[in-house]
């Protein structure tokens, strides 16, 4: 395992998220378009993952342990300036799932993005929208029958249980919003 290769990745995924968390926190974070410091953030990290998997192949748990590879997932997650790139890292994470290199999470997500980007059907309902009524919603889904046989195969509960989850925290949120929290 490559302890550097690791803390570097993690470190990025930690910045990302603090610097999400940043900008949400102090209103900055506009809900319909790409902050320019994420961006910048995002490019930078996007082009740093590419040198490492042009170096040691995608960044597995073999390589970079659990943390890291979910580091190197978000990162990917997060390189939408790029989708070329983003639908290279589906494939990476399809064979690194072959050989349980990393969680299948990962891959269903990164592949639902990828899907929902280009305006196609995701697979594995993982990508959700708002409706006209503030509730989460997935995204259209192609082979809807099969979606859960999908997300049971990489280790995901049910669209149901996630959808209830998703409207669980939304009834949350919006009891702390109504007692001013």
């Amino acid at each position: 395992m490559s302890q550097s290769l690791a803390d570097e990745l993690i470190s990025m995924m930690t910045e990302d998220q603090q610097l999400l968390q940043q900008l949400f926190d102090s209103g900055e974070l506009p809900s319909d378009a790409y902050h320019p410091r994420i961006k910048a953030l995002h490019q930078a990290n996007t082009s740093r993952l590419k040198e490492m998997i042009s170096a040691h192949g995608w960044p597995g748990i073999s390589l970079v342990g659990e943390e890291g590879a979910k580091a190197a997932w978000l990162v990917a997650q997060h390189s939408v300036s790029d989708p070329e790139f983003m639908a290279e890292c589906v494939g990476l994470l399809e064979a690194a799932v072959g050989r349980s290199d990393v969680a299948g999470w990962q891959l269903a997500f990164l592949q639902d993005r990828v899907c929902t980007l280009a305006g196609k059907p995701q697979y594995y309902g993982t990508q959700f929208d708002i409706d006209d009524e503030g509730w989460p919603t997935p995204f259209p889904i192609e082979d809807a029958a099969g979606v859960n046989e999908r997300r049971a195969r990489l280790g995901l509960n049910s669209l149901e249980e996630r959808l209830e989850e998703m409207k669980e925290r939304e009834r949350q949120r919006r009891a702390n919003t109504e007692h001013g929290h």
